[in-house]
């Protein structure tokens, strides 16, 4: 729905009184996937369509402890504005919330108004439409793990994990989930209509995955986001931290964001699947995963986004760190699951759940994009057990060289936009200096005893 036609908008507005909402939550994702928002009063919400709501554009460059980023365009430019409008297609009551519903937002350049080149959001509309032009449609479905944490001072990082007891591994119930967060959170998810599908206790204690449906590129990276957003925004009503940081813990795993896609033509047919071809599968997903091969160095900076992202990495740990595909093999970097027919699909297992969505999906669809160009093939598929150095090659292995490799394609930064590129790479270093500076407590307790 458009935000600018007056009697649609009018029209909402009266729904939304019928349903005894009063206040609209407006809100869009930062370029590292925070969501930044402002609540409106639903009266006002027929000036926030005509006029759009003013951020700062700041915003986009601030990181989570506050820090404005001199990226270019907020500090160099005097702090301008950004105005941000509705998108009323994605408006829905927030279950948990009364009188609430939840909006998402476009924001655009004040002056020009132009899309932001920082937006995510954007981001993915862009490149998903570089993929229509082939007669694609990208399909994908998002999988995210994360942690759940209680309140404990003695603690050192001040949380504990929850239920946090051993063995439990792909359980449900009680004996994993003392509380019954899972189905609480998936019952409250449900009627924020995200597609929730199925959820579990992951690896470790206090570690749960929840799957969401397939669909289209940008309406994936919208629940995917908006589940990150109300899972935190859960946790934090029941006094608990939800983090989808990579690797929260010295002894424990990582939080992985896996991506199953695939592609539709424009009949509506799963573009993957050909019975006649190899592996059971179609020139089209053969380029795709050529694509994704070739260009995983640059992909590793937006689907391992932190410092903290490559301390999940390394042998034995289930988390890809070699480009390598496999047939059902969860040891490969990109998995090909053995359901064919409309089920054909890729399983990109190289993300942590710290990634933006709108990046992960919108950076995996560049790279098929840029393999059927390429008309590329991939080399033979991983056989047995992964993680040798011998067969394939390493990844970038901290955050320095993931920007590193990103800077370098070109073919990659082309498609993402050369501007967001840059200003994502601005930000990202100036995360890496900012750490370099910080003493840490693994410095202390290494060297100040001893030395």
């Amino acid at each position: 729905m458009s935000a600018r036609e007056p009697t649609r908008v009018q029209e909402l507005v009266a729904a939304l009184a019928d349903q005894r909402i009063d206040i609209v939550r407006l809100s869009y994702p930062d370029l590292i996937g925070i969501d930044r928002g402002r609540d409106i009063l639903v009266s006002h919400l027929p000036t926030a369509c005509e006029h759009g709501v003013a951020f700062c554009r700041a915003v986009y460059h601030t990181s989570p402890r506050g820090d404005v980023v001199n990226v270019p365009g907020g500090l160099d430019a005097g702090l301008p504005d950004i105005m941000v409008h509705p998108d009323l297609d994605t408006i829905v009551p927030i279950p948990w919330e009364p009188g609430l519903a939840w909006c998402l937002a476009e924001p655009a350049d004040a002056a020009t108004g132009r899309p932001c080149y920082e937006s995510p959001r954007d981001l993915v509309r862009r490149v998903a439409a570089d993929l229509a032009d082939a007669g694609l449609t990208a399909m994908v479905g998002p999988e995210l793990e994360y942690f759940l944490l209680d309140r404990d001072e003695s603690a050192p990082v001040g949380w504990r994990r929850y239920a946090d007891v051993a063995g439990h591994v792909y359980t449900v119930g009680r004996k994993s989930d003392p509380d019954g967060h899972l189905q609480r959170t998936m019952r409250h998810l449900a009627g924020l209509g995200i597609g929730v599908s199925v959820g579990n206790r992951e690896f470790d204690g206090g570690q749960f995955e929840i799957n969401l449906i397939h669909s289209d590129a940008l309406d994936a990276a919208d629940r995917a986001w908006r589940f990150k957003c109300a899972v935190k925004e859960l946790a934090h009503a029941e006094g608990r931290l939800a983090t989808f940081m990579a690797k929260p813990f010295n002894d424990g795993g990582g939080s992985g964001f896996h991506l199953h896609v695939s592609c539709a033509d424009r009949n509506g047919r799963n573009a993957f699947d050909d019975p006649a071809g190899a592996d059971g599968l179609s020139d089209v997903a053969r380029h795709a995963i050529a694509g994704l091969l070739a260009h995983a160095p640059a992909l590793t900076a937006l689907v391992n986004p932190t410092i903290n992202s490559y301390k999940r990495f390394g042998p034995d740990t289930l988390a890809p760190w070699l480009v390598d595909w496999g047939l059902d093999n969860r040891s490969a970097m990109l998995r090909v699951p053995p359901e064919r027919g409309a089920g054909a699909r890729l399983e990109l297992r190289l993300g942590d759940a710290s990634a933006n969505p709108y990046l992960a999906v919108a950076g995996t669809v560049a790279a098929m994009l840029l393999g059927l160009r390429a008309r590329a093939n991939p080399p033979a598929p991983l056989q047995g057990y992964g993680y040798d150095r011998a067969r394939a090659a390493v990844l970038p292995m901290n955050l320095t060289e993931g920007l590193d490799a990103l800077a370098a394609d070109t073919e990659l930064t082309e498609v993402l936009g050369k501007d967001f590129v840059a200003a994502f790479i601005c930000y990202k270093r100036d995360e890496i200096e900012r750490f370099r500076r910080y003493v840490t407590d693994w410095e202390f307790g290494e060297y100040a005893y001893g030395l």
